[in-house]
């Protein structure tokens, strides 16, 4: 790979990296053996502002490239992706932030499909034309581009994520800024060299902490936001954008319920939970926090989940693990005092629950499962990000399906169950974004992901995840150049006598 290395500080351009005469600098620590795996600039303001400007410039070229050829284009993309050993940018993934290898790949494997599938949408310009309203009218709206589109990042998908929302603005005709986290900024610098065969300055990677991402934000250079993360950022986020009456992207976590009716099998359950609740030790924002186990299976799918959760290798990424670390201390602080907390309120912990013997370096935190844990507790009202699954008694399903809706998020929700009428009613009645009926967790290049209430604004992938990057413009074309009667002066047949 050109010029990149990750213990340079670097800003990713088409022409490659370049290096950052930066005086601020974050060093990137591995999150199993707390060493330093690289260091990334803090982009200053006045390099931030030259970049938007090529962005600006590269967007109009590449806006009037016909959308065949735009479509070929991030074809070449999708194919870059698939045909380059993933070994690198995989592995930074798993020094920088602990994902276990084999899960990096898989969140590779899955980044071309969705430049495929915009590629071929690209060719789609989706207006429509109306009935005429007046004779010899042809009217009809259209889509346009915005920009410049601003994508910052998370930690945890940073690859993936990043493809939900830049080929959908690059599709559209829009240059795109990447504003990757902190954590897991090597990586996104690394994988960015797919992106060398499009025209120089539509995709631009810039580094650095929150006052980067702030910059990008509020500057008059910028049309657009996406932003994956926290609700309290994306709360600061969205206040910026409308004093600028700046459109925005937003995916704010949730906490995810999961139902197992007592109609599930009581294997198949703890197997399904076993993966939602514990997949990247949890650090995913549709991971299964909140579970309600009706009554008559509780006991029986405690003690499967138990004894799954037990048998799950906590360890180095690069190892052979399922459990990585927590992406830092403080993600890991907060988990801890999140299960100490229920306890004292009254949950068991049945596996789990403290920080491993071995490794012992490292942010790593014991799959855990709690039984007797009440809906008032704080562990069930935020967004828990960790390896921890607190199952929740409940009578039937309709007390799980209101208990399950009782919160401030709405992102996604599960449903164990082989009884049809009992998936339709959660279909029906649970409050979020996105439901999974025995198959938790999954998404679709073609279709939209996103929630409802404080877990967001508007969707990924998908049409809808298209529409998001483009403006509509409505038009009326009239050949004829011939005079109205509507048109002044009024008739003086029209006038009150």
């Amino acid at each position: 790979m050109t010029n990149f290395d990750p213990f340079g500080r670097q800003v990713f351009r088409q022409a490659g990296y370049q290096s950052v005469d930066s005086q601020r600098s974050i060093n990137v620590i591995n999150p199993s053996t707390l060493e330093k795996e690289g260091q990334i600039a803090c982009v200053p303001s006045d390099l931030i502002d030259a970049l938007l400007d090529e962005a600006r410039k590269a967007q109009v070229e590449w806006s009037a490239i016909p959308v065949k050829s735009r479509a070929a284009m991030l074809h070449k993309v999708a194919r870059s992706i698939d045909e380059t050993s993933p070994r690198q940018v995989c592995e930074l993934l798993t020094r920088e932030m602990g994902k276990p290898y084999p899960e990096a790949v898989g969140e590779l494997a899955n980044v071309a499909p969705i430049f495929q599938y915009y590629a071929e949408l690209a060719k789609d310009a989706g207006g429509s034309v109306a009935g005429n309203m007046q004779p010899g009218n042809f009217q009809f709206k259209r889509y346009d581009p915005y920009g410049v589109s601003v994508h910052i990042l998370p930690y945890n998908y940073p690859l993936l994520l990043l493809g939900f929302t830049v080929a959908a603005s690059l599709a559209a005709g829009n240059a795109v800024v990447i504003k990757p986290s902190e954590i897991s900024s090597l990586s996104t610098l690394a994988f960015m060299q797919h992106f060398t065969m499009l025209p120089a300055g539509l995709v631009t990677c810039i580094t650095g902490d929150g006052s980067v991402g702030e910059y990008l934000v509020e500057s008059p250079k910028t049309d657009i936001v996406a932003f994956t993360g926290s609700l309290e950022t994306a709360r600061k986020i969205n206040i910026a954008c409308a004093k600028q009456m700046k459109p925005c992207l937003i995916e704010a976590g949730g906490n995810d319920p999961i139902i197992v009716s007592d109609k599930a099998d009581a294997d198949f359950a703890a197997a399904a939970v076993n993966c939602a609740a514990f997949h990247l030790s949890g650090q995913i924002c549709t991971s299964a926090e909140r579970i309600f186990v009706v009554d008559a299976i509780h006991d029986k799918f405690v003690s499967r989940l138990a004894s799954r959760a037990a048998k799950l290798r906590v360890g180095d990424g690069l190892g052979h693990a399922e459990i990585g670390p927590m992406a830092n201390k403080a993600a890991r602080d907060k988990v801890q005092r999140l299960v100490t907390q229920a306890v004292a309120q009254g949950a068991k912990i049945e596996t789990g629950g403290r920080f491993p013997e071995l490794p012992a370096t490292g942010w790593f935190y014991e799959p855990t499962v709690l039984s007797a844990v009440t809906t008032d507790m704080d562990i069930m009202n935020g967004e828990l990000f960790g390896p921890v699954a607190p199952v929740c008694r409940v009578a039937n399903i309709e007390e799980a399906i209101a208990k399950a809706n009782a919160s401030k998020y709405g992102l996604g929700a599960s449903i164990i169950t082989t009884d049809l009428a009992e998936a339709m009613k959660a279909i029906e009645e649970l409050q979020s974004g996105m439901v999974w009926v025995n198959n938790p967790m999954v998404d679709n290049e073609a279709m939209p992901f996103g929630g409802r209430k404080l877990s967001g604004l508007g969707r990924e992938l998908g049409r809808e995840g298209l529409e998001v990057f483009r403006q509509v413009k409505f038009v009326t074309l009239d050949p004829t150049q011939k005079p109205y009667d509507w048109w002044y002066p009024y008739d003086d047949s029209v006038f009150c006598k």
